[in-house]
């Protein structure tokens, strides 16, 4: 037990891991803030909400069949794939121009998020020590956070200085580098089999792993709130006056990076439910305020609160995941948490979209709506707490 606790989570391939991941999530997020505006120029403005729908529900989908790749084929070459289809994705916006050109492209680059954060996270768990999964989380969190935070920003920038298409290939370029990386790293899964096609015959007992549905239901309820903002703050932010349309996405991902690392930590310490009942109830705070902004900085304010409780819950569900699972099994039990997460991101970005419908006095219900989801995930947490029937860890 001595030699687990003093053993570093800070091994060559974990620093190679997270570069890959930051370089993947810049890759994909900072093209999110101009999709809005890309659509509307195509006559596509009545499908806003499917920009972010159509790629998590590609991304859902595909989970069940990368949680079976990675436990079989190994964790490398499903990262592999994600990276390159993410990088082909680009590519190709700008080649389309109508809006069913464009939403068949969103569902294609919705593959690139099924494949590389699953492959990933399963990567991590198998080269990190059991009692500091937590703070390895964090740390993984914090370079996607980077990623999500440096993305967008730098997308609006592009997009404000040079024709579209830039954006798009610079997009691109990310994604292949996170690919050179994933060259680097070696294989962890020891018996590896070579791909076959009965391996994407999926059974129904391989879709869900039940034993990790408590962390799987908090992650649903919390992220409709990020599909919502993912959908609808492009059009608030200019509504409210920032003409960059990325700042709220940089604030709230900044804030994120500042809380990830100790909520990894106070999660191995304490429990995982007691972080996630904190971060819940933040998080519905944070959607109420940004209902209620009216100027700019009132926004970014609700955005350092989002911020925070989105670095709180992230990481440490994904432990809590990794906790309930069985070795053997990792794979299908993170691909069954990241379908949660992909239900939920999806389900706001449609449900936001449908009760936004363009009109500017609809903005504070939609995001009132999502507050109310994520104060259900702190009740779910109280509730079941109470009765233990959940465990901390």
């Amino acid at each position: 037990m001595k030699k687990e606790k003093e053993e570093s989570i800070y091994s060559g391939q974990f620093i190679l891991l997270c570069l890959s991941s930051f370089l993947f999530f810049a890759s994909f997020n900072m093209i999110i803030p101009e999709l809005p505006n890309y659509l509307t120029q195509l006559g596509g403005a009545d499908y806003k909400g499917l920009i972010i729908a159509l790629f998590t529900l590609t991304a859902g989908f595909s989970r069940p069949f990368t949680g079976k790749l990675v436990d079989k084929v190994g964790r490398v070459p499903v990262m592999v794939i994600g990276a390159l289809v993410g990088a082909i994705a680009s590519l190709m916006y700008p080649l389309i121009s109508s809006v069913a050109g464009f939403l068949l492209i969103r569902f294609f680059h919705g593959f690139s998020a099924g494949f590389k954060p699953t492959g990933t996270a399963t990567y991590l768990a198998d080269v990190v020590p059991e009692n500091r999964r937590g703070e390895a989380m964090g740390m993984l969190g914090l370079a996607g956070s980077l990623g999500m935070a440096s993305g967008p920003a730098l997308g609006s920038q592009i997009a404000l200085a040079f024709p579209i298409e830039y954006l798009f290939y610079a997009s691109s370029l990310l994604s292949v580098l996170s690919v050179a990386i994933l060259y680097r790293l070696k294989e962890t899964l020891t018996d590896t089999q070579r791909f076959a096609l009965p391996m994407l015959k999926i059974q129904r007992h391989e879709i869900i792993e039940v034993r990790v549905m408590p962390p799987s239901i908090v992650m649903i309820f919390s992220v409709f709130a990020f599909g919502t903002v993912l959908t609808i703050i492009p059009d608030f932010s200019e509504h409210l006056g920032i003409r960059n349309k990325g700042l709220f996405f940089t604030t709230f991902t900044l804030a994120s990076l500042a809380i990830r690392f100790l909520a990894g930590k106070a999660s191995d310490r304490y429990g995982r439910v007691a972080v996630l009942k904190v971060g819940a109830a933040l998080l519905s705070l944070a959607m109420f305020v940004v209902g209620m902004a009216k100027t700019p900085s009132e926004l970014l304010v609700a955005g350092v609160l989002f911020g925070v409780a989105h670095g709180m819950n992230a990481p440490t569900l994904f432990a809590w995941t990794i906790d309930l699972s069985q070795e053997s099994l990792r794979g299908k039990a993170l691909a069954t948490i990241y379908i949660a997460l992909e239900v939920g991101i999806g389900l706001g970005a449609i449900v936001s979209g449908w009760v936004y419908g363009n009109q500017a006095t609809n903005f504070s219900y939609t995001f009132w709506l999502a507050g109310a989801l994520a104060f259900l995930a702190f009740l779910y947490l109280l509730f079941f707490q109470r009765r233990n029937t959940l465990s901390p860890q």
